[in-house]
């Protein structure tokens, strides 16, 4: 039975480390969208925004606003209506953890 039961707990941990991986992943190429514009992993040419190591909470507040319309912007007001506000703030994620 304790065989059992450690082989149940092995395989919820590795099923739930590949569900992390798969959700690193998407994260990643939802951010891979920026690259354009804003470099990659976040590091922009010059006369670009990077996003490299910014402040999580100000950028989800950004997009939110682009999304909302508050913000002006040529182009991010249409970006920003493309993602659910969870997938912001995935993405927001995803570039604070990355080095300037």
């Amino acid at each position: 039975m304790k065989i059992r039961h450690g082989l149940t707990m092995l395989a919820l941990m590795a099923s739930a480390g590949l569900a992390q991986a798969q959700d690193a992943l998407q994260v990643r190429s939802w951010a891979a969208a920026c690259a354009n514009c804003h470099g990659t992993d976040g590091r922009a040419q010059p006369g670009m925004e990077s996003l490299a190591g910014a402040n999580k909470d100000d950028m989800v507040k950004k997009m939110l606003d682009f999304k909302a319309g508050r913000k002006p912007a040529t182009i991010m007001h249409q970006l920003a209506k493309g993602y659910s506000d969870e997938q912001i703030t995935a993405i927001a994620g995803y570039f604070a953890a990355q080095k300037k």
